[in-house]
């Protein structure tokens, strides 16, 4: 069955955009080809044991943990967002918001990493943020504006050439005239159903309200879920500003996500929120509200629609929360067990920063 789905991966029907450069258009179909792109064997690796790993241990020393919890250093990963843990190997493949995609392995199994080297280097990536493992060892990878397989990443993650698919082919995600350097870091997590659910922002601080009807039809400010051979795309949820952190509740299989809310309207408002979907088509109340029951300024006087869903969870104003994750495991003390934890950067749009871990 493995080598089955391995092979219709690999062979998907995708063509290459005339828009992407020729030399990363030849390395992707050598490599989803099985053939060799010349990229050197000699992959740069990242030191884990120089000035910036001291001086980051330096900082973790001024860190307050509660109790039952320990900090230390994993791993220095440049640029470093959103991780996916591999299934059958000590590795954890790290996306990041540039054009970077990094593998980080812990060989000897003591928590610290032995090695980080770029992954498929022989790819050019654009905002490689969002990756995520489907149960049977596909590693997806959600950049800016494509989708990638790499059906075998845990075999071949030491090579500069990985078998690769497009499950989205670049350009096809969002409308390419809607690319922007905003809110453009997808992440993606596989649903209990075995479909690829992605989250994407849309490229403003509030969008005006002739982008509402495209954005909506594609997903933008919404979450989508397609199959992992690209076919079946719907969206899922709307009224989304920007989620950068998602995850399904073991118990009941239902997905809970973050969304960072609405800039320039004030250092306590409005806050973050915290979303649980119950069902397919739900519509969390962007661009409405900016967050919580605050309305925002550019849409104060538009009728809300009836079918808004309240979030779980409200955060500090300009927490940026990211990543989040359920925890199923026992090591941290048990009133942590079956919660949520959820990593917040902190606050550029304050003007006393909200300062995260």
């Amino acid at each position: 069955m493995r080598i089955s789905r391995m092979m219709a991966a690999l062979l998907m029907a995708t063509a290459l955009p005339m828009t992407a450069l020729a030399q990363s258009d030849d390395s992707l179909a050598k490599m989803r080809e099985f053939r060799t792109t010349g990229t050197s064997l000699d992959i740069p690796q990242i030191d884990q044991k120089g000035e910036t790993a001291d001086r980051l241990r330096g900082i973790l020393e001024d860190i307050e943990m509660p109790e039952g919890f320990e900090i230390d250093l994993f791993a220095v990963v440049p640029d470093a967002r959103h991780m996916a843990l591999g299934n059958s190997v000590p590795v954890v493949f790290v996306g990041t918001r540039k054009d970077k995609f990094w593998a980080v392995t812990d060989r000897d199994g003591d928590r610290v990493a032995d090695e980080v080297k770029e992954f498929a280097p022989a790819l050019d990536l654009a905002v490689p943020n969002g990756p995520c493992m489907t149960p049977d060892g596909f590693l997806v990878l959600a950049e800016h504006n494509r989708v990638l397989m790499f059906p075998a990443a845990e075999f071949f993650y030491e090579s500069p050439d990985v078998a690769v698919a497009e499950v989205v082919p670049q350009g096809e995600l969002i409308p390419v005239e809607e690319e922007s350097f905003n809110h453009g870091a997808r992440v993606c997590d596989i649903g209990p159903d075995g479909m690829l659910y992605i989250s994407m922002g849309q490229p403003h601080n509030v969008p005006p309200a002739e982008k509402m009807d495209l954005y909506n039809e594609v997903g933008m400010g919404g979450i989508i879920r397609l199959n992992t051979d690209g076919s079946g795309r719907e969206v899922y949820a709307r009224g989304i500003r920007n989620s950068v952190g998602m995850d399904f509740n073991p118990a009941n299989d239902e997905l809970w996500f973050t969304d960072n809310q609405v800039d320039g309207m004030g250092d306590d408002i409005p806050p973050g929120e915290m979303n649980r979907i119950t069902a397919s088509g739900q519509n969390f109340g962007f661009p409405w509200y900016g967050g919580g029951t605050t309305r925002t300024n550019e849409y104060m006087d538009a009728e809300i629609p009836a079918d808004v869903v309240n979030p779980e969870a409200e955060y500090t104003a300009h927490a940026a929360d990211l990543g989040m994750a359920f925890y199923g495991a026992d090591a941290f003390p048990a009133k942590y067990h079956g919660g949520i934890f959820s990593a917040q950067h902190g606050s550029w749009n304050r003007t006393t920063p909200v300062a995260r871990g």
